[in-house]
């Protein structure tokens, strides 16, 4: 966090959570396979420095963990307001962006979102008018809870960077709740020496509806001091992928070191008289000469040394090491293991045990209350600086992809069969969108062409009798 920005909250009254800014940091060094001093960077016993191989696993970690929370269809409300959010959620790149928040809130604990207009009408009167709907996605390190009820983020501030001709300028944005309940919108402008630029100050009355939104990883945040931020999942897990990667290592030592190596005695060999050195043809040059006495098992003037491969011994490393990775991120000691020469992923695990789905429900319970909360602040920015009439209390559905923790085709091939057994139409009607991927008009129209047919062969075979 820059400077300027913990100086102008201080000045304020208010104080930057240091600590869980350093927690934060720490995952997502990790998150990003980053070098870590302390622990990659590391000496010989003749005192050489080395550097160890990072697998990344913290990466595959939280990005299996985001593929149980995928979104496939947003409805914020009938008419036509659900196709105004999602066109705003569209000209946003949510499904991008929403994807990313997932793997960082699984990495670090927290995401969130704020709404804000561009190229907005400021009247003489301060009143706003029109403007574009834009949605700012803010990472953990840029997000700083001001006030918590209840472990519920009430007000907030979100800073950032960026470059604006070629110069460094840092942004501030405070979300401070008035006596009325009302939010006031506070923007603060910094350039690149960190001075506030105070003709670039801005600060609107918004309404009740909160203008911001905030994704925690749903496990219960057990560390102290984070008041306002998720339990940061890789925390505990950081011990164990460094096991996992000293076992990787190891491997990779094994193999490196694993070339053929082929000895010739000397007296196969003849000697440069000036440097001493053996004069070999280039295929000689292939080989390596053994000096002085024969190896104690030598019993031929040229023998093989084929170093051993610790395949079992670093497979049974790396078993316990993924189990131990797996219990510590929190799915049990299968979400990683070696099974038949393959690693298991958290998804396969999780379609096996449906026990774990109750971990995943309590994080999609924080996605939907996450995704209801950015679609409610869209609505009544339209509602107030566009003037349309769109219902913010109505339900906010989201539908979540399954396909991960369930077996599609037998699911499919289940509805089919039921659609054959009970000859209700509109089972028939599920299955052909599902299985086809048609609309539901598409599908109703084919049943009823079936319908029809069927009715008019029983009228000829009448006729007929």
């Amino acid at each position: 966090m820059e400077r300027c920005v913990e100086n102008l909250l201080m000045k304020r009254g208010y104080r930057v959570n240091n600590d869980a800014m350093s927690i934060i940091g720490e995952c997502d060094d990790w998150y990003a396979n980053r070098m870590i001093e302390s622990f990659h960077r590391r000496k010989t016993l003749q005192g050489a420095e080395y550097e160890l191989n990072r697998l990344n696993f913290a990466k595959r970690c939280c990005s299996d963990d985001a593929n149980l929370c995928e979104v496939i269809e947003i409805n914020a409300g009938t008419g036509g307001q659900a196709e105004f959010v999602n066109e705003i959620l569209r000209n946003n790149e949510f499904g991008i962006q929403y994807r990313k928040q997932l793997e960082k809130s699984s990495a670090v604990g927290t995401s969130a979102c704020y709404v804000r207009l561009d190229n907005a009408d400021i009247y003489s009167n301060g009143t706003i008018k029109g403007g574009d709907i834009r949605l700012n996605y803010v990472n953990a390190d840029c997000f700083i809870p001001l006030t918590v009820v209840n472990d519920i983020v009430t007000e907030a501030a979100f800073s950032g960077s960026s470059l604006k001709k070629g110069k460094k300028q840092t942004t501030l944005v405070l979300f401070l709740l008035t006596e009325t309940g009302e939010y006031t919108a506070e923007t603060h402008i910094f350039d690149e020496y960190g001075t506030e630029l105070p003709e670039l100050e801005t600060i609107i009355t918004l309404g009740t509806v909160k203008p911001f939104a905030v994704m925690k990883n749903a496990e219960v945040n057990n560390l102290d001091n984070m008041d306002g931020y998720g339990f940061p999942k890789l925390i505990n897990t950081i011990s164990t992928l460094k096991v996992v990667d000293l076992c990787y290592n190891v491997l990779f030592s094994d193999l490196d070191k694993a070339e053929k190596v082929i000895l010739i005695n000397e007296a196969l060999c003849e000697f440069n008289p000036e440097t001493g050195k053996p004069k070999l043809t280039p295929e000689q040059k292939k080989l390596f000469v053994l000096l002085g006495e024969k190896l104690p098992e030598q019993k031929e003037v040229i023998q093989e040394y084929n170093p051993t491969i610790r395949i079992e011994d670093i497979t049974k490393c790396f078993e316990l090491a993924l189990s131990l990775l797996s219990m510590s991120f929190g799915y049990g000691t299968k979400k990683y293991s070696f099974e038949n020469g393959q690693i298991t992923t958290a998804t396969e695990y999780i379609g096996e045990r449906q026990d774990q789905m109750q971990e995943l429900n309590r994080q999609r319970q924080e996605a939907l209350k996450y995704i209801q909360d950015i679609c409610r602040a869209v609505l009544w920015y339209s509602n107030t600086f566009h003037g349309t009439g769109y219902s913010i209390d109505e339900e906010i559905l989201v539908d979540f992809d399954d396909s991960y923790v369930t077996d599609k085709e037998a699911e499919l091939e289940r509805v089919r069969n039921d659609a054959l057994s009970f000859e209700i139409p509109k089972l028939t009607v599920w299955y052909l969108m599902q299985a086809y991927s048609l609309t539901e008009d598409e599908a109703q129209a084919l049943v009823q062409e079936k319908e029809e047919r069927k009715e008019e062969n029983e009228k000829d075979e009448e006729s007929e009798d």
